[in-house]
């Protein structure tokens, strides 16, 4: 059994402009540490007398800073490196994609996308390009990986075709949301909600 817990980022700070560098907010800082006490299975005060049941044996994250500042202070403490992977990074939106519309259009077919901007489709290949080859290479194992709300999403809709627009909405404002996947080989065989925190973002709505 192969365990993939997929970390969804804490609160950004929605007013910084560059996608790549957006940090995460102070509120987003603190919520790390709840991450923390789901992936090491104890509350903080005792993750230094007793180790975890099933200890993490890799981390993995997107490229962009909000995903991998999520699950650093997890991995500090348990003295782990974190993979980052450019493939695992958040959909490229375009100028228009945040206007009426256009997140019905995106799910209802995966090939559109706003001009300037990336299909779901798009986004979820190259996010299940990266997720195979790194259950490939830790079967077994229990797996780490930071990453963005769409572009769980898209992972989610790959394995369970019932989860689209609605799914994808439900888990909107929920920063940091971690969802456990379990694995035998490349086919998915469970999966749990392990963490909602119901923070949604500063400046913006859906």
């Amino acid at each position: 059994m192969t365990r993939v817990y997929f970390v969804r980022h804490a609160q950004p700070n929605d007013a910084w402009s560059d996608d790549r560098t957006r940090p995460l907010t102070a509120l987003g800082m603190e919520d790390r540490k709840k991450v923390t006490e789901v992936l090491m299975g104890k509350p903080l005060a005792e993750t230094k007398s007793s180790p975890r049941l099933f200890p993490i044996d890799c981390f993995y994250a997107s490229s962009y800073r909000r995903s991998y500042d999520t699950v650093a202070h997890c991995a500090s403490l348990m003295g782990k490196a974190i993979t980052r992977d450019e493939r695992l990074r958040e959909r490229l939106a375009g100028p228009g994609g945040h206007e009426p519309g256009m997140l019905e259009r995106r799910w209802a077919d995966f090939t559109s996308c706003e001009e300037g901007g990336e299909s779901l489709q798009s986004v979820q290949r190259r996010n299940i390009e990266a997720l195979n080859e790194i259950l490939k290479a830790h079967e077994g194992e229990n797996i780490v990986i930071g990453t963005h709300g769409t572009a769980l999403s898209t992972i989610l809709h790959f394995y369970d075709d019932g989860f689209g627009r609605e799914g994808f909405i439900r888990i909107y404002r929920w920063m940091p949301y971690v969802v456990r996947l379990d694995f035998q080989g490349l086919e998915m065989v469970g999966k749990e909600e392990l963490l909602i925190a119901d923070r949604g973002y500063e400046n913006r709505s859906l």
